[in-house]
């Protein structure tokens, strides 16, 4: 059972896809900060999007290996289309929610430290970013395909 399971080689094209894209996001989030975060490595949000590299990447490969016309493309489509509009629209309100959250803690404060730890602001993906994510997926899936 490992054995198969290791050599699946949808789930490694779909953990790449996910893998390249967080590497691509902490990269660039190096560059732009000129530091080392640790916590970007299990951070949501960002360009890429990794969500959408990993269900682009997964959809584009099993297209490949079992036809674009066949019934499990067909939900592998769906789902990547639900994260990819989940990414975008629901988690980024969780975003903008927070954001006003905090703004609201710091009126409340007003130079005081509050007691209470800051949200999380940037919880979802732009559309650039989901769409970026979901090319890089796809990329990969050709580039792994044999």
């Amino acid at each position: 059972m490992w054995r198969e399971l290791f050599s699946n080689r949808i789930i490694w094209v779909t953990f790449y896809s996910w893998l390249i894209a967080q590497a691509i996001k902490i990269c660039l989030n190096v560059m732009r900060e000129k530091r080392f975060n640790f916590s970007w490595l299990i951070t949501t949000g960002g360009m890429p999007s990794a969500h959408s590299a990993g269900v682009s990447g997964l959809a584009t490969y099993i297209g490949l290996k079992q036809g674009f016309s066949s019934e499990i493309f067909a939900v592998s489509v769906v789902i990547a289309l639900i994260a990819m509009f989940d990414a975008q629209t629901w988690r980024r309100s969780i975003g903008a929610q927070a954001k006003i959250l905090n703004t609201i803690m710091e009126d409340v404060y007003q130079g005081r430290k509050p007691e209470q730890s800051r949200l999380k602001e940037l919880i979802g993906h732009t559309p650039v970013e989901v769409f970026v994510g979901a090319i890089l997926g796809i990329l990969v899936a050709f580039i792994f395909y044999k």
